[in-house]
């Protein structure tokens, strides 16, 4: 049983890893083709590219729901095989778009069966102890920082060959990863713990959101991640236009402060969450994860030369350890028929968080710079505040009860 299990996890992190790697390849290289389709029209195709990233949040926002209630009902194994199916096709057809009207149509393709993600973290959560499950989520994260730093690396190098060249690698990865699972993942959800029928009433992001308002913990746990998922959109937003105006770096010195922000990642989440956890407990980690993550935030917006910019990026990274418990404790708090319905709300709100984000750190940065005025850490001291509300939030919603540090579990894996 423990070997299946492990193969199992193996498996789970296998898919998050090669998701993340061809999702990763086609980053440096989608913003060129769009640029190609539109004669090199760079406002244009700046433009599209915010669309193309709404749209891909928006598919989010509304298609987790909807599959993580499938997964309820059906299992995880169909849905998880389907999703990575429809993403080979998906970067098939990105790979022959003759027209950007195509390259678009396959982007909210693969926003949809990216929507997966949360049933591949339900499957974690059914084949896991209620102890173990922020070890199990440590490393599931750290299979998405590895994506994160080799992926963007590939494409580039892919991409100095053929603007087309990165969709056909990330389909061939997609599709081999299906294809591995078709003949070595097995179900994870018993089917008497599955949803009877299908709730559509909850296949929708609203509807799906009521099941975090269902437990007050739950609530502010969910309000804790959100903040969260706002916070981290200040990477994708500001950090290379930061690093250029602040430290004038090029290209070059950017790319490789982003992989040390992945590198430093993947060691928290793989090498510290599971110590710091059994250590302190689910509460303590979270705790110290989100202090950690505002001190980082402060010390980049402090930071007056690039290598004290550098050095914060360790003391950001400890942030890490505050992901993994947050999830572990809300499994705990929903039955086993529900997880998938719980990942997917979760996965509704990082759709939320990534539709307005980028938005709000964009609009601080210029305001901060804009008119003569030169205060760039601006983004960075709201992101700090933003994990400080966070904080705050975790402080006061799990001051009620430990929930897995003493908090006894019902059968069916609901916290008492």
């Amino acid at each position: 049983m423990e070997s299946k299990r492990h193969a199992a996890l193996g498996f789970i992190f296998v898919t998050v890893l090669l998701d993340m790697l061809a999702f990763g390849i086609i980053v440096p290289i989608l913003p060129k083709l769009i640029s190609e389709f539109l004669n090199g029209n760079m406002a244009r195709s700046s433009e599209y590219m915010g669309l193309f990233v709404t749209t891909w949040a928006l598919m989010q926002f509304f298609f987790s729901p909807i599959l993580g209630m499938l997964s309820d009902r059906y299992g995880r194994r169909p849905v998880i095989l389907l999703s990575n199916f429809g993403l080979g096709l998906d970067y098939v057809v990105m790979a022959l778009a003759p027209t950007l009207g195509w390259l678009f149509l396959g982007r909210i393709l693969s926003g949809i069966c990216s929507s997966s993600m949360p049933t591949a973290t339900a499957y974690i959560s059914d084949v896991t102890p209620p102890e173990k499950r922020a070890k199990a989520f440590g490393i599931f994260g750290a299979a998405f920082g590895i994506g994160f730093v080799l992926g963007p690396a590939i494409g580039g190098w892919l991409g100095a060959m053929s603007a087309r060249l990165p969709f056909w690698v990330a389909a061939g990865l997609s599709l081999l990863n299906a294809t591995y699972g078709l003949f070595v993942l097995p179900e994870s959800l018993a089917p008497e713990k599955r949803q009877t029928q299908l709730r559509w009433k909850k296949a929708n992001p609203m509807g799906a959101l009521k099941l975090l308002r269902s437990h007050h913990e739950l609530f502010g746990l969910a309000v804790v991640n959100f903040l969260a998922y706002l916070a981290h959109e200040i990477y994708a937003t500001v950090w290379v236009l930061y690093a250029m105006y602040r430290y004038s770096w090029n290209e070059k010195a950017i790319g490789l402060s982003l992989a040390v922000v992945g590198i430093a990642s993947m060691i928290t989440m793989a090498g510290l969450v599971g110590p710091a956890v059994k250590r302190f407990g689910e509460r303590k980690a979270l705790f110290a994860g989100l202090f950690f993550g505002a001190l980082g935030f402060a010390l980049f917006g402090w930071a007056p030369v690039g290598w004290i910019f550098l050095a914060a990026i360790p003391v950001n990274a400890l942030w890490g350890l505050a992901g993994p418990p947050s999830q572990s404790m809300m499994t705990q708090r929903v039955s086993a028929s529900e997880q998938g319905e719980l990942q997917g709300a979760m996965s509704s709100l990082r759709g939320l968080a990534m539709i307005f984000g980028p938005g709000i750190f964009s609009a601080t940065f210029t305001a901060c710079i804009a008119q003569g005025r030169a205060f760039p850490a601006g983004p960075w001291y709201l992101a700090a505040l933003v994990l400080l509300a966070a904080l705050a939030v975790a402080l006061k919603v799990t001051r009620r009860a430990e929930i897995s540090d003493g908090t006894q579990l019902t059968p069916e894996g609901v916290a008492t």
